[in-house]
């Protein structure tokens, strides 16, 4: 299971980017209204087996927060797409992926690089 994290506000990307200095943080840009974007999210969610202390997911409701994901894009200097995944580690984004090239093995293998 995973325990998204929300985030709505440019002041919690802010935190993020900050957090990200002690641990990865995984951004998974989401639209509630592409069946795609729901299909990548159930298989991250099925699959999920990462420990907690490796990764601290969030989740960015593309369609309410906008100007949230906007400022993602812009701050990483990644091109919007949806949806995305996206690592972030000592503030900077080292591995993103999107629509049905989000693989949660891939995602795995990105993390244990920077343990």
């Amino acid at each position: 299971m995973v325990n998204w994290i929300s985030l709505a506000t440019i002041a919690e990307v802010d935190e993020l980017v900050q957090q990200s200095e002690t641990i990865p943080c995984l951004i998974f840009k989401h639209s509630t209204r592409c069946s795609i974007s729901s299909f990548a999210k159930h298989r991250l969610e099925q699959s999920w087996e990462l420990p907690a202390d490796t990764v601290q997911p969030f989740f960015l409701d593309l369609i309410a927060n906008r100007e949230v994901s906007n400022h993602v894009a812009g701050h990483f200097g990644i091109e919007h797409e949806s949806p995305q995944v996206l690592i972030v580690h000592k503030g900077r984004v080292i591995y993103h992926a999107s629509h049905l090239a989000i693989a949660l093995e891939e995602i795995r293998e990105q993390l244990m690089a920077v343990s």
